[in-house]
């Protein structure tokens, strides 16, 4: 895994923990300020919300050059693996058997990104896209006025951009909210079985697989 990839790697993991933690207070407040002041309690909301903002949009930065890199990367080009031809099919399957049976039978080459494992990111990037489209269009709802501080093209773009997400959920704002909530929910299971499965990887295979995302590299048998 190169540098690039790993610096990718942590800074959407800190920033889908930030967003999870700020988005729930945001649907639902569950905690205060230490400090039991009105004037600084009432700044918390907007504090939440800011940071939730921030955090979206640099997850959305990284999708960007994580898009890029599926095609054009030096290293590895993510897109191979996605193509369902013979090999990759197989693959994928193999993995899954190997899974299901607790690395009884080892068909296909771990030297570097399996067609499961690739699959399995694609669709993390996929939620990630939904939430991109459904958060914006909750932001852009909070600017009535069709105003803000950067000019009318601003929420002009965003409601060109997110508007059909309204249509896409059931017709409503609250479905779309509903939509983005659920959503979040599936990417938090997808973190809780990437972290099982990288862990499961590491002892099953004996490869050192959880340090990939620390050093880059991990341990394989070389094949004579």
């Amino acid at each position: 895994m190169t540098a690039t990839g790993r610096v990718i790697h942590w800074i959407n993991a800190i920033c889908i923990l930030t967003a999870v933690i700020t988005g729930l207070y945001i649907a639902h407040p569950y905690y205060q300020t230490l400090i039991a002041d009105p004037a600084v309690d009432k700044y918390v909301m907007a504090w939440n919300r800011w940071i939730h903002f921030i955090g979206a949009i640099i997850l959305d930065v990284t999708l960007i050059v994580i898009a890029y890199l599926y095609f054009f990367s030096r290293f590895e080009k993510a897109y191979k693996k996605l193509i369902p031809t013979g090999k990759n099919v197989k693959e994928f399957f193999e993995v899954i058997f190997n899974l299901l049976t607790f690395n009884r039978r080892k068909r296909f080459d771990s030297t570097h990104r399996d067609s499961f494992n690739v699959v399995y990111f694609a669709i993390l990037h996929l939620l990630l896209v939904w939430m991109l489209f459904t958060g914006l269009q909750l932001y852009v709802q909070g600017l009535e006025s069709g105003l803000s501080s950067i000019g009318k093209w601003w929420p002009a773009l965003l409601h060109n951009a997110t508007d059909w997400t309204i249509a896409a959920t059931g017709g409503t704002l609250m479905d779309v909210r509903i939509s983005h909530h659920t959503t979040m929910w599936w990417i938090v299971s997808w973190v809780v079985f990437h972290i099982y499965y990288q862990i499961w990887r590491t002892i099953y295979w004996q490869e050192g697989d959880i340090a990939i995302v620390f050093g880059g590299s991990k341990y394989v048998e070389k094949r004579r």
